[in-house]
């Protein structure tokens, strides 16, 4: 797909956003990274690998020979959406691509990741669409490759508030986290569906993200957008519910989080880019038809306040891609051809 036809106004579908390839090529400075690298766990036992192939012509693929390619793949390990990546180490995903892949966590901006990729100092990494989409149109060389799950991104508020659905935001006060961030561009683009304009008829507010129940509780706002696993914990207390999420109506189909590739490796290596996609694409089958072992490989990056079985339902409420879905032969079709 160019990037001409990205632009062209369909909604991010998985089959749009696997065939996707943003990229450019413009340099950018180093600056600094701020990262920290996870030492990959101990592999498990051989998993049955039969029932996970999400597209025919990328798994068919033989594995990479030689050594084991090493790469480095970034990731924000506070995500529970992410899980499909301490999944692919623990359960050998990537072992099984002959990938020696090192997890690099980065806790700055999202700027900050992509830059990483796009300059070598990462080979890929996963984060959300709404929050990768402008910076690689602006020219980081970066190339989606996959989709991951759907779901994460939710409104709150009290359950006595009345404000019972996404329209009843109109006029009304709410926090977020990051006034760029995904979430509030997401339900941005709900509210101007519904014939609300956004910037004008509702008062977005900025909060730290760990307080922004804080602020519905003061009666400061009336509502406000988060993401799991803070999102999934305080929906446990009856105190609050969920006015709406990005797995209503039509985007119940539709990914959130993205694969990321350096344009470098697309071009200059297709099989070790087809490798690594194939491996976190099976890895996140496994994670929604094995939430209890996802939790169990995620837990070592969980909040404490998160226990397996609120790990395990996470999870559970994330998603994947669907291998049943029509056009599964061309989700890879950017790096599997």
């Amino acid at each position: 797909m160019s990037n001409d036809e990205n632009r062209g106004g369909s909604p991010l579908d998985r089959r749009a956003v696997l065939r996707a390839g943003l990229a450019a090529a413009m340099a950018l400075p180093a600056g600094a990274i701020g990262a920290q690298a996870f030492s990959p766990r101990a592999m498990r036992p051989a998993t049955d690998f039969s029932q996970f192939p999400l597209c025919k012509t990328s798994s068919d693929a033989p594995a990479l020979t030689g050594a084991p390619r090493k790469l480095k793949l970034s990731w924000n390990a506070g995500a529970v959406c992410l899980a499909p990546l301490p999944v692919a180490i623990d359960h050998g995903f990537f072992q099984k691509q002959n990938l020696d892949v090192e997890l690099v966590n980065y806790s700055g901006s999202t700027d900050q990741l992509l830059e990483a990729i796009a300059t070598g100092k990462s080979d890929a990494g996963l984060g959300m669409a709404l929050r990768w989409l402008k910076p690689l149109e602006q020219g980081f060389d970066v190339k989606i490759a996959a989709g991951t799950h759907g779901g994460c991104m939710r409104v709150l508020t009290r359950a006595d508030s009345g404000v019972g659905k996404l329209a009843d935001l109109k006029g009304k006060i709410v926090a977020v986290g990051d006034l760029a961030g995904p979430d509030k561009n997401f339900f941005s683009i709900q509210l101007a569906k519904l014939g609300i304009d956004p910037n004008k008829e509702v008062d977005w507010r900025a909060y730290p993200g760990n307080l922004l129940n804080v602020a519905v509780e003061k009666g400061e706002v009336h509502a406000f957008l988060s993401s799991d696993p803070l999102a999934y914990l305080w929906l446990k207390d009856a105190a609050y519910k969920e006015v709406a999420s990005n797995l209503d109506g039509e985007y119940r189909d539709k990914t959130c989080c993205i694969v990321g590739l350096r344009g470098s490796l697309v071009r200059d290596e297709p099989q070790v880019a087809r490798a690594v996609t194939q491996a976190l694409l099976d890895a996140a089958m496994f994670t929604s038809q094995n939430p209890q072992l996802a939790a169990k490989s995620f837990q070592p990056y969980a909040p404490k306040a998160a226990t397996l079985a609120d790990l395990e339902g996470m999870v559970l409420s994330h998603p994947p891609p669907s291998s049943r879905r029509r056009g599964a032969q061309a989700r890879a079709q950017i790096l599997c051809g």
